[in-house]
């Protein structure tokens, strides 16, 4: 495979017709990509069972987590799904395997320069670029989301401050002196810098840091209109998820613009998206209001290309035509991951569905857990939540929550409400839901 097959310049604002002809070029070429270097998709698919042409997909077996897992695991390191030599790879990230065995992710260069590519195109449409000086702080102790994005952050024309994980204190007064105007971070990570500021600048406020822009990805949440405006609200910045991927596919594929709080779909250059029933498995419309899991192919992967795989992330697609700002790269939003869905009398629920009726609640600072005893089916949806900074416990709080809770979700909620700052604050992933 050479590097002319990587990134196309401007793919995000292509006509769908161009489009479709491209990923019908490349899924031959990937196809056969497939068929002559991996040996795992030899043996699942069997020497000559694909034939080139995109509507095979819909015939052809899913990948997952558990199986590309499974595979490392009896192939070490990379399994047998790595299709190219292993002198090749430059560059190695690792999963931190919290939710099973670790996970190893090879790029060989040509990868690296294109995840870098499709990255820049969601970091831009964020409105990073040229003039903006970027501080860093995902982790980047192995995870993709440390040294590939940035990687991409720079490959917008900013200037990227390489901060990490931890040391808030020395992070505030970098922001400071370096007269940084961008932060790239979890959606829950200004909340712990809120509170370094109260202990050791107790007279500023996150506005006179001086940012403009926020850039955040790795957890959901951002799509709740009063999240954002919470955000926005405290820090002065423009808050935009800018930082949507699949660590196995690609890091960073998608991302909001200026105009619309809705992830554009930056990669159908490279990547070939349907939609699935979850439970099923059956192919479902790609089209505006349809919701189900999201299933990515490579049309263009050296090291490690996979093919229908199953991300596990549930999405409601918003829109197919051309968006306001140009781009004719598909529109949706994120509903939560399959694995995080709890079921109560029937309704499935996510975190991001609780959050969007807790942020509504001015007495609460937003943070919150849902601690699941047992195993389901589950009669009601046990919520921790805490009050806001300086807000005093009124009588029918709780109540309140419960109420709105059944109103908007049609679920049955138990909310105990705790003392202020006393939820867990993280730097990296928070968790929410938590199984006893």
């Amino acid at each position: 495979m050479s590097t002319e097959r990587g990134a196309v310049p401007g793919a995000e604002f292509m006509p769908i017709a161009e489009i479709d002809r491209l990923q019908k070029e490349r899924w031959r070429r990937q196809s056969a990509y497939l068929t002559s270097a991996s040996a795992y998709y030899r043996k699942r698919l069997g020497q000559g069972h694909l034939n080139g042409d995109i509507a095979e997909l819909i015939d052809l077996p899913f990948t997952d987590k558990e199986m590309v897992r499974e595979e490392q695991h009896n192939h070490p390191p990379f399994g047998h799904y790595l299709a190219t030599r292993a002198d090749k790879i430059s560059r190695i990230h690792r999963t931190s395997g919290t939710t099973g065995m670790a996970m190893n992710l090879a790029l060989t260069a040509a990868d690296a320069e294109l995840t870098a590519k499709v990255a820049a195109r969601a970091q831009s449409a964020s409105g990073l670029g040229s003039g903006h000086c970027v501080i860093h702080c995902l982790n980047y102790q192995l995870w993709m989301g440390g040294y590939t994005d940035h990687a991409s952050l720079e490959a917008t024309g900013a200037t990227v401050v390489p901060f990490g994980v931890g040391g808030t204190k020395t992070l505030i007064r970098t922001i400071i002196e370096l007269g940084v105007t961008a932060i790239s971070c979890t959606p829950s990570y200004p909340a712990v810098i809120e509170m370094a500021l109260a202990e050791h600048y107790p007279d500023m406020t996150p506005r006179e840091l001086g940012l403009t822009l926020g850039l955040f990805g790795g957890e959901p949440g951002l799509d709740d209109p009063a999240f954002r405006e919470r955000l926005e609200t405290t820090w002065g910045f423009a808050a935009r998820n800018s930082n949507y991927g699949v660590s196995d596919v690609l890091s960073n594929f998608a991302g909001q613009t200026d105009v619309s709080n809705d992830l554009h779909f930056m990669a159908l250059d490279v990547l070939y998206p349907e939609l699935i029933d979850p439970q099923s498995g059956q192919r479902l419309p790609w089209r505006e209001g349809e919701k189900g899991e999201l299933v990515l192919t490579h049309l263009w992967k050296e090291a490690q290309p996979l093919l229908r795989f199953r991300s596990g992330d549930i999405i409601t697609i918003t829109g197919t035509g051309v968006a306001r700002c140009g781009r004719t790269a598909p529109r949706f939003r994120v509903v939560g991951r399959s694995d995080d869905m709890v079921v109560v009398r029937g309704l499935n629920l996510f975190p991001t569905m609780v959050a969007s009726v807790i942020n509504q609640f001015r007495e609460l600072s937003g943070e919150y857990q849902i601690i699941l005893e047992g195993p389901p089916p589950y009669d009601f949806l046990p919520v921790e939540v805490e009050l806001a900074d300086g807000v005093t416990y009124s009588e029918g709080l709780a109540q309140a929550v419960e109420a709105r809770l059944k109103q908007e979700l049609g679920a049955t909620a138990r909310i105990r409400v705790l003392h202020p700052r006393t939820l867990p604050r993280t730097e990296g992933k928070t968790k929410r839901v938590f199984r006893k």
